[in-house]
C-alpha cells in the first residue's frame, strides 16, 4: 500500500524525494498542491497552477525490473494512469514514451529516474504532472489539456491521487515473462497514433518524415517503418518526435 507525505510547497517532488529516498519505505508519496519548479524530461519545465492539478513523485524500492528492461515501469505507469482517467470519461492514450494524451491534448507528463546499485536498479521515483482541474493554461506549451476540460467538471483531487498511487503499484508488481509481454501489448494498444497509419515525424535537424509505428523495444526506442523505402529505424527519447502541428517546428 502506498504511504503519503503532504508538503505544503516544494520546488520539485522529484528532488525533494530523491533527497529521502534511502530512509523512506517502499510506495511512498510525496505530494503537493505547489509545485514551483516541477521538472519533465531533459529538464523541460511543468506547469501547474497551485490546487488545482497532481503533482507528486512515488518512490518503487529495488523493482523487479533488470536495468536492461526498465522501460517495463513506464509502460506500468503510464497505463495505470491512463487506466484510472479513463474511469472519468477521459479517451486516454500514451504519447511515446510516456506522456498522457486526450485527443492531440497533452494530460499527463511523467518523469522516471532510476538510481543504480551494480546491475540492478536500487529505487526508482516516478514523477507525475497530471491537469485535473485546471482550466486556463498561461505557459507557452502548445497543448495542454485538463480532465475538468475533458469532461466538464471538476474532481476530487486526494480522491483521485489514491487512486492512480495505488493502480501504480498494482501495475508494477512485475510476473513472468507471458504477464510482462501482455503488459507491452497493452501498451501498444495504448499507444499514441499507433493506428497502422502513417503519420508526420520530424527529426531534430528538422527533417520531415512520414512512417508508421512497428514497435515500440525492451529499451524505450521507438522503431519507424518509413514510408520512402519500407525500412524500419529505431529512435532514443529527443531523436524524433511526432508533428501534432506545424507550429512546433
Amino acid at each position: 500500500m502506498p504511504h503519503y507525505l503532504h508538503i505544503r510547497e516544494t520546488a520539485s517532488t522529484n528532488t525533494y524525494l530523491s533527497r529521502l529516498a534511502a530512509t523512506l519505505p517502499d510506495a511512498t508519496v510525496v505530494y503537493t498542491h505547489h509545485q514551483t519548479a516541477g521538472r519533465g524530461q531533459k529538464g523541460n519545465s511543468w506547469e501547474a497552477e497551485p490546487g488545482k492539478n497532481l503533482t507528486f513523485s512515488m518512490l518503487l524500492k529495488h523493482p523487479d525490473v533488470a536495468v536492461r528492461e526498465q522501460f517495463l515501469l513506464s509502460e506500468a505507469v503510464t497505463l495505470a494512469i491512463a487506466d484510472v482517467v479513463a474511469t472519468l470519461g477521459v479517451d486516454a492514450a500514451v504519447k511515446w514514451p510516456n506522456d498522457i494524451y486526450c485527443g492531440d491534448g497533452k494530460l499527463c507528463g511523467i518523469l522516471i529516474e532510476h538510481s543504480l546499485q551494480g546491475q540492478a536498479i536500487a529505487h526508482s521515483i516516478v514523477g507525475v504532472g497530471l491537469n485535473v482541474n485546471q482550466l486556463k493554461f498561461v505557459s507557452d506549451a502548445p497543448n495542454p489539456v485538463s480532465v475538468a476540460q475533458i469532461t466538464g467538471r471538476e474532481h476530487d483531487l486526494e480522491a483521485l491521487l489514491r487512486q492512480v498511487c495505488q493502480r501504480i503499484a498494482d501495475y508494477c508488481h512485475f510476473g513472468s515473462a507471458d504477464q510482462r509481454a501482455a503488459l507491452h501489448h497493452r501498451y501498444l494498444e495504448r499507444l499514441y497514433r499507433n493506428d497502422g497509419r502513417e503519420h508526420p515525424f520530424a527529426l531534430p535537424d528538422g527533417t520531415r518524415l512520414m512512417a508508421t509505428i512497428a514497435d515500440v523495444a525492451p529499451d524505450g526506442m521507438l522503431a519507424l517503418r518509413h514510408r520512402d523505402d519500407g525500412s524500419v529505424h529505431h529512435y532514443a527519447f529527443k531523436e524524433v518526435k511526432h508533428i501534432i502541428n506545424e507550429n512546433e517546428l
